[in-house]
């Protein structure tokens, strides 16, 4: 494309994007008047609202309910501010700098218990998303004939050097499934392996200079490095654990604790904005060419709403259809913050050695999920909840996850530290 069709179709899609949005926070706005806040009792104790982002799809819901003018239907003002990296997002969080923020689920865990940084009670409001990850490997390894975790392990074994994986942070889910992957076909991580952390956005980039064979992170940075031809999809997080938990809406317990009627609002108007994402492949595609924006991921439309849309491809000719794609709502499923999900983390913490000794990981879910704060928010965006805090779920290798016995469940492995 020559710079000036590229700056034609960056003019063209600007305009459509204000123009959606413009329509919409119209029509958002309309509603405003019906605040459940309203009555004076509830009303916000901070309206304006700094919540921290890291350029990836799912930081979606939380940009459209500021886009859409759905924040101001519950009485606050979201302003999405777009973060370096996941410790960057972590300290601002424990210092007060941010509100909130999108988050990865474990970060928030790690920090409760001092694992991962400065020690600070901390609270999950909602999760985002589920599903929506992957797993890259180099071309590098695929000329060598390692295309999934099986062949992988069989390369790993029969040509002995150092391989590097990257993941995002220490206690974070692109560091558990990768592990969790790798333990499943046979290769310890703290072993086999050489582990790095890397910022999301600059994953692709660090595998285009050889600094990693892999890695795990949110899209759109497993379909950019296809779309780059420096790597292939191995495996998506879904077919590690399907509908598994991601990132959250994540602040402090000091937060929550100072302005619950501003972290209930918050809540609200993102759960709302996540129903909406999910009502139809029309605004589907309006958030991806939002969210494509440079002042957000800084990618083409084209790398958001494939895999957004469930339609998939390896990088070796491989396409299909995917049920499991990345979901924000899904009649609710999505958002509502189980405990035995949280628990799932502490688990695997314990396991790779973070956590050097159990902990009592119902008690530490119930302190951090905000589940009664996330039912009154439900009830306000009138979204349905389910009755049991508790799900179970079978991973990839046939093992079943319901929270009932963490402690067993975090020794069961075979390859743990």
């Amino acid at each position: 494309m020559t710079a000036k069709a590229d700056k034609s179709s960056l003019t063209r899609r600007g305009m459509l994007k204000a123009g959606a949005a413009a329509g919409l926070a119209g029509a958002f706005s309309a509603l405003s008047t019906r605040g459940a806040w309203a009555a004076g009792s509830d009303k916000p104790e901070k309206e304006e609202v700094k919540v921290g982002f890291i350029p990836l799809t799912d930081c979606a819901s939380v940009v459209m309910a500021s886009v859409l003018g759905i924040d101001r239907k519950y009485g606050i003002r979201i302003t999405p501010s777009k973060e370096a990296s996941w410790p960057g997002v972590r300290d601002k969080l424990v210092n007060g700098e941010l509100d909130a923020a999108h988050v990865l689920y474990g970060l928030i865990y790690g920090v409760h218990l001092g694992v991962s940084g400065p020690k600070k009670d901390m609270a999950v409001l909602m999760t985002l998303n589920n599903n929506g990850q992957a797993i890259t490997l180099s071309k590098k390894l695929v000329d060598k004939g390692a295309v999934d975790g099986p062949s992988l392990a069989k390369l790993m074994k029969a040509e002995k050097r150092e391989y590097t994986f990257a993941q995002t942070f220490p206690t974070g889910t692109h560091a558990m499934w990768l592990y969790y992957w790798l333990a499943a076909n046979g290769i310890d991580p703290m072993k086999d392996a050489k582990i790095i952390t890397v910022p999301p956005p600059q994953m692709v980039a660090n595998m285009r200079v050889g600094n990693m064979d892999g890695y795990c992170v949110g899209e759109p940075w497993g379909h950019r490095a296809i779309a780059d031809g420096i790597g292939i999809t191995a495996i998506t997080t879904q077919d590690i654990w399907r509908d598994h938990p991601e990132k959250v809406l994540g602040t402090s317990a000091e937060w929550v604790k100072k302005y619950p009627n501003t972290a209930r609002a918050l809540t609200a108007a993102v759960l709302e904005a996540s129903k909406w994402i999910d009502a139809s492949l029309s605004n589907k595609n309006k958030m991806a060419e939002t969210i494509a924006d440079k002042s957000y991921v800084n990618t083409s439309v084209d790398v958001i709403n494939q895999r957004i849309l469930g339609r998939y491809q390896n990088g070796l000719g491989k396409t299909w259809d995917d049920p499991n794609y990345m979901k924000f709502f899904n009649d609710g499923a999505v958002n509502f913050p189980y405990l035995s999900d949280g628990m799932w983390f502490l688990t695997q913490h314990k396991r790779w050695g973070l956590l050097k000794n159990d902990v009592d990981y119902l008690a530490v879910a119930k302190q951090i999920n905000q589940i009664d704060l996330y039912k009154d928010a439900a009830g306000m965006a009138k979204v349905s909840v389910p009755k049991d805090a508790m799900r179970s779920s079978k991973l990839m290798d046939g093992a079943v996850w319901d929270g009932k016995n963490p402690q067993a469940y975090a020794a069961s492995f075979n390859i743990k530290v």
